[in-house]
């Protein structure tokens, strides 16, 4: 597995590490420029990349003073070379400038475009047998035997970002992966844990975007509060660790303290705690096998008082099941439930269908389309545009 063999890592000791940011002005993206900000000495960055957000870039660049700064919106270009105009900075626009960051040497590059939009800048940094921290699960799911079987050939090692596994890659013993009984994922259960099917049916997508615990983006706020989150994140954990799919489980967990969990053969369960921030896992996927400082609100265990847990209620969240399902049935099928996703939430951001179509339109579309094995990223991409048009059709029914 790509995951487990380390690349060479340039040490702290030989000097700062080069760093690249594919989608920094993201979520992960903005925590990740906040920490190489801080810990300045340590990092030198050679790329950043956005998609439209033009100011932003602007001032990341500013800050961070990376080789080059990308804006892939070829109509915001003029305003990205305005606003650094002078700073030395080497300023591209469009598709291919964004591969073209993706391919310049970094010890290590940040992946964190969202959706399947990321695929091709992903596997281009792969290819450069690289660490890759990779924050967009979409990748894996679209095209998973693509991107395991590109790392191994190209000698790059992955580095979860996710906090969930994140916090496996923490705790897994790497030699005895024999031993694991069980690698259990937490959930928070985002905003509407305990609503019913019917108060599902009025949710807003500003009430859909409002996680209680962690800062995200809308799109994967939406998951969460949908639980498809987790389901991805379920098939992202197929990919990256060595155990059997049915040795993947799912708790909620409300607190968002326990990140994952892995219980072994004699019982002992390891789990990664932490307060509910980003950074943590970003750090430690920018500083492994070391730790740098963050600001993260250290826990206070006596404020904390109880952790709770408790299963999945599959039947008021049932986009969890049909994650599991498209991972059991294999053939393409997470490609085609992960861009019927992508269809379907951004109809809902856009109020185009109410909250429980989201899931509805996810297991149309799958009982559509007949997927097949993904061998190449063309077979991924036919596959993601033919479920996209079965999804979209679909949003217009319910219009």
């Amino acid at each position: 597995m790509a995951l487990i063999d380390p690349v060479e890592i340039t040490s702290f000791s030989n000097g700062p590490r080069t760093v690249s940011i594919l989608g920094s002005t993201g979520s992960i993206g903005r925590s990740t420029v906040d920490l190489l900000n801080r810990n300045s000495e340590d990092f030198n960055v050679v790329a950043l990349t956005a998609n439209t957000n033009v100011e932003l870039l602007v001032k990341q660049a500013l800050l961070l003073k990376p080789d080059v700064a990308i804006i892939r919106d070829t109509s915001k270009y003029q305003i990205l070379k305005d606003g650094l105009e002078g700073s030395g900075i080497e300023l591209m626009t469009g598709d291919e400038s964004v591969i073209e960051a993706a391919n310049r040497s970094a010890d290590i590059v940040v992946a964190a475009i969202v959706g399947a939009a990321g695929l091709r800048p992903t596997l281009s940094a792969i290819s450069q047998g690289t660490i890759v921290a990779i924050a967009n699960k979409e990748c894996l799911v679209c095209a998973g035997d693509i991107i395991i079987e590109e790392a191994n050939n190209c000698n790059s090692m992955i580095l979860p970002i996710d906090s969930e596994h994140n916090a496996i890659f923490q705790v897994l013993e790497s030699n005895n992966t024999d031993e694991v009984e069980r690698i259990i994922l937490t959930a928070s259960g985002g905003p509407f844990l305990n609503w019913s099917r019917a108060r599902m049916s009025a949710i807003t997508p500003e009430q859909a975007v409002s996680h209680p615990n962690w800062d995200m983006g809308r799109k994967v706020s939406v998951d969460s509060a949908t639980l498809m989150n987790k389901g991805l994140e379920l098939i992202e954990a197929a990919y990256l660790f060595p155990v059997l799919p049915e040795k993947l489980e799912v708790l909620v967990h409300p607190q968002s303290i326990i990140h994952s969990m892995v219980e072994y053969v004699d019982g002992s369960v390891l789990a990664q705690m932490a307060s509910p921030d980003m950074r943590t896992p970003i750090a430690y996927s920018l500083s492994w096998p070391k730790r740098i400082k963050t600001p993260t609100k250290k826990l206070d265990f006596a404020e904390i008082g109880k952790l709770t847990f408790e299963t999945p209620d599959i039947k008021r969240f049932p986009a969890l099941s049909l994650a599991r399902d498209s991972l059991n049935k294999g053939n393409g099928s997470t490609t085609v439930l992960n861009a019927a996703n992508e269809v379907a939430v951004h109809s809902f951001l856009q109020s185009s269908i109410d909250f429980l179509s989201i899931t509805r339109i996810i297991e149309e579309t799958l009982t559509k389309v007949d997927g097949y094995p993904i061998k190449s990223l063309y077979d991924c991409e036919q596959l993601d545009n033919e479920s996209r048009r079965v999804a979209q059709a679909l949003v217009k029914k319910e219009l």
